[in-house]
């Protein structure tokens, strides 16, 4: 849908919601306001989802929980959570009898007013968060009223609907899947790597649904030093580098990070953004990350200073290379925030020599490529979670010389034993750092409570030293 077309109507369709996160009820919420009739679904019922149901028959929306598979009769439109797998009962039933499909980001395409905010917007395996909320601060620091929205922060169904003057939307790989006419002012795939292999079925099928962002008439950003993200964007686009940039390019001189895509003569000048200093924390993929932001807003018409402002005012996220304690000489940095291979390789590149905590759900994701990539930097590695031996055989593989402690505890005091073996491995100068390279949930809530744990553990540490 064009941007000069009429806002779609919903006025007395059955749409059926599928989920009950935090998408779902925001798109069950807007839609019953705009006069559809609305179904949400869900497997779940326990208590917490009674309670978010309740609120919605406040809606007037009709809740259904405990069956999440049965499509409800004369169901004519389908906006389902991004998780759902398209071979669900449920969307497989809609698809056979020819039913429309798509996600909150697309509804929330399809509800902007004439007058709707531009979106920016970035995807990618790793750094998305993290770079969007870099994006946000520098448009703030431009004057924007900018709000991060998407797969972090403020539900983009929502915010489509207030007043801002740009959306910093970072899309996941499931949100792309499920849209189909979103067309962003700019947009950049950050980097591409195997991850959710067991969502999407196979790499390419991933990639695929990554490269959607790209859409005519959009600006395009891509990774110069990312093969998949360079074949996924068409010719004409613009990209960033950890290198020097050449014509058409954001990269790295000397200390400095520097525009030659968004000058008036990319072949003979270039505009200074910021210093290296000014990323924090500071890392290699980091530095990409306030590159691709910087793009971003460039391509909005932020000036120069302003990506300065940004990045200094930028405050990162919780278990993002997070220093927790340095104890006799070792640093211990929580990390668990890296779910997958490729953001556990990029935290390990930042460190000299680490005794390396790792493991969880890795989600059908291979590790030989990351435990190659890094063998030369490990002290010593301390294997917890479901898929640790997946990673020990890797191990085995390419790194046979690395001492390798198994935990296989998964009690309340596991990271105590975890952290524990660890300072006995380490030597003064080396890091201590928990990128576990898979998901959180066979120990832990989430990745934020993995992190606590180890943060708590340290300081326990800290307190016996």
């Amino acid at each position: 849908m064009d941007a000069e077309e009429v806002t779609e109507s919903y006025e007395g369709r059955h749409v059926v919601v599928a989920g009950l996160g935090v998408s779902g009820r925001a798109a069950a919420r807007v839609l019953a306001e705009r006069g559809a009739r609305v179904t949400i679904v869900d497997a779940r019922d326990d208590e917490a989802s009674r309670e978010q149901g309740a609120d919605l028959e406040r809606h007037g929306v009709t809740v259904r929980l405990g069956d999440g598979d049965t499509l409800p009769g004369g169901t004519d439109l389908v906006v389902t959570s991004p998780g759902w797998k398209p071979d669900v009962p449920l969307l497989a039933a809609a698809a056979s009898a020819g039913i429309e499909i798509y996600g909150e980001v697309e509804l929330a395409w399809r509800l902007r007013p004439a007058d709707a905010a531009p979106w920016l917007a970035l995807t990618g395996t790793n750094g998305k968060t993290t770079c969007v909320r870099m994006l946000t601060c520098i448009l703030t620091a431009a004057g924007h009223d900018a709000v991060a929205v998407g797969n972090v922060g403020t539900p983009i169904v929502e915010a489509v609907l207030e007043k801002h003057d740009v959306l910093a939307v970072e899309l996941s790989s499931y949100q792309l899947h499920w849209s189909s006419s979103v067309r962003p002012l700019a947009s950049a795939v950050l980097n591409v790597a195997p991850d959710h292999i067991d969502w999407h079925g196979t790499f390419e099928a991933y990639a695929e649904d990554k490269g959607k962002i790209y859409t005519p008439g959009s600006v395009a950003v891509v990774n110069a030093d990312d093969p998949v993200s360079t074949r996924l964007g068409p010719e004409d686009a613009r990209g960033f580098t950890l290198d020097v940039p050449a014509p058409g390019q954001l990269g790295v001189v000397e200390e400095l990070l520097v525009d030659r895509a968004f000058v008036d003569d990319p072949r003979t000048t270039a505009a200074e953004l910021a210093e290296l200093g000014d990323v924090k924390p500071f890392a290699p993929h980091n530095v990409a990350n306030a590159l691709a932001a910087a793009a971003l807003a460039r391509a909005f018409g932020v000036p120069p200073e302003a990506v300065r402002e940004g990045l200094r005012a930028f405050v990162p996220d919780p278990h993002r290379i997070a220093h927790v304690a340095n104890v006799d000489g070792v640093d211990y940095v929580d990390d668990s925030k890296a779910t997958n291979p490729h953001a556990a390789a990029s935290s390990l590149a930042s460190c000299r020599s680490a005794v390396w905590i790792a493991g969880g759900l890795l989600k059908g994701a291979d590790v030989d490529d990351l435990v190659a990539s890094c063998a030369d930097r490990l002290r010593a590695v301390v294997l917890i979670g479901r898929d640790r031996g997946r990673i020990a055989e890797a191990l085995a593989r390419h790194a046979p010389d690395v001492p390798v402690v198994d935990v296989p505890d998964t009690d309340t005091g596991a990271m105590d034993r975890v952290v524990t073996r660890a300072a006995a491995l380490a030597r003064p100068g080396d890091t201590v750092l928990l990128a576990p390279a898979g998901a959180s949930f066979d120990m832990f809530t989430s990745y934020g409570a993995r992190g606590d744990a180890f943060a708590e553990a340290v300081r326990r540490l800290v307190a016996r030293a």
